[in-house]
């Protein structure tokens, strides 16, 4: 997928070129500094990085790899947090830039970030986010670019919801509302389905069982998977077919569409061409944040592909709360999930 947010050691991950968060003169600290330098080769490193001599902030240089899985390391030097009000922000986000236009630049197909200047440079995670994710949103949706871009974290504390960000979601994720979801929706419709049957006869009491509480996760969408897919679809539109359709509607171009989707080039391809027979979920639940679609149209999305949204699985709760707030940025909504330990959405 164009944009991947992940949970590793940056010295360990698999990219064209690798960005390191760099100290300013030709030497090495602590931090992602230290842990790139000793993986590559900290004696190979040094002596390259003493050549380039003193980076400014918010600018680039370019070294070999050496041992890392990459072919090249791209240097940025981020801003030492003072408070914001002397350019900070600026230089964050021209390290981002600089360092993508570089990447570009060398023919790079691949970029893996960490979340820089948040370590001993003291940029708050939350902003420094924001601008992560709008630098390279901004960059990947241009048509000269057909990058992946890998947004790296070390350990699960580095995210924190921001307010800046996303609409407030605990609630919507909590086992206490999940499991208040289920009871309403197949309590409330199976009263629905007796009346349709028997009139307004009186009911039988009848008992209801909640699934344990207990051990694996109950709502959790392996355990209910019965109602991801509508086995009596008839007669809907391919799936093919219906995005076809949504695109022409409203009128958006090809590349805008995987883009806003998170989805790849080749893949988007496969599916107008018919190549791929059922898209994955995350894939479909993709084009509706990437096409913009309200409720229906995404329940008819899904419905074309035999899927549907699950009112108990929590990644579903969230992309319905995103669609219902008008929260459209993929990249947004991925880092969103990515925080609630959910599956992103995409390819």
């Amino acid at each position: 997928m164009p944009l991947r947010i992940i949970r590793n050691d940056i010295t360990k991950v698999k990219a064209d070129a690798i960005v390191n968060t760099a100290n300013p003169k030709p030497c090495y600290a602590s931090g992602t500094d230290l842990a790139i330098y000793e993986a590559a080769g900290a004696d190979k490193l040094l002596a390259d990085r003493i050549k380039i001599g003193d980076i400014a902030r918010g600018e680039v240089a370019v070294t070999p790899a050496y041992a890392l899985k990459a072919k090249y390391i791209l240097h940025t030097v981020g801003p030492a947090w003072d408070g914001g009000d002397i350019g900070e922000f600026d230089v964050l986000k021209s390290c981002y830039r600089n360092s993508l236009e570089k990447a570009r630049e060398l023919g790079c197909g691949s970029i893996a970030f960490p979340l820089i200047a948040t370590g001993v440079y003291g940029f708050p995670k939350d902003e420094a986010l924001r601008i992560a994710l709008d630098e390279i949103g901004r960059f990947l949706m241009r048509e000269d670019v057909d990058m992946t871009v890998k947004l790296v974290v070390f350990d699960e504390k580095t995210f924190r919801l921001s307010k800046n960000l996303f609409f407030e979601v605990e609630s919507f994720i909590s086992d206490a509302e999940v499991r208040s979801a289920y009871m309403e929706e197949y309590l409330i419709s199976g009263r629905e389905l007796e009346r349709e049957r028997y009139g307004n006869r009186p009911e039988k009491k009848r008992k209801f069982h909640a699934p344990a509480t207990t051990g694996k996760q109950p709502f959790d969408e392996d355990h209910f998977d019965k109602t991801e897919y509508i086995s009596d679809a008839t007669e809907s539109l391919s799936f093919q077919n219906h995005l076809l359709k949504l695109i022409m509607e409203k009128d958006i171009d090809n590349a805008t569409v995987y883009k806003s989707s998170n989805v790849t080039k080749g893949a988007f391809s496969k599916i107008l061409c018919g190549d791929t027979k059922k898209p994955q979920k995350k894939t479909v639940l993709g084009f509706c944040i990437g096409l913009k679609l309200g409720m229906e149209e995404a329940e008819a999305l899904l419905a074309s592909a035999d899927m549907a949204f699950n009112p108990y699985n929590k990644r579903d709760r969230l992309v319905i709360q995103c669609i219902r707030h008008g929260q459209y940025d993929i990249r947004k909504v991925n880092a969103m999930l990515f925080v609630c330990d959910q599956p992103l959405l995409g390819n």
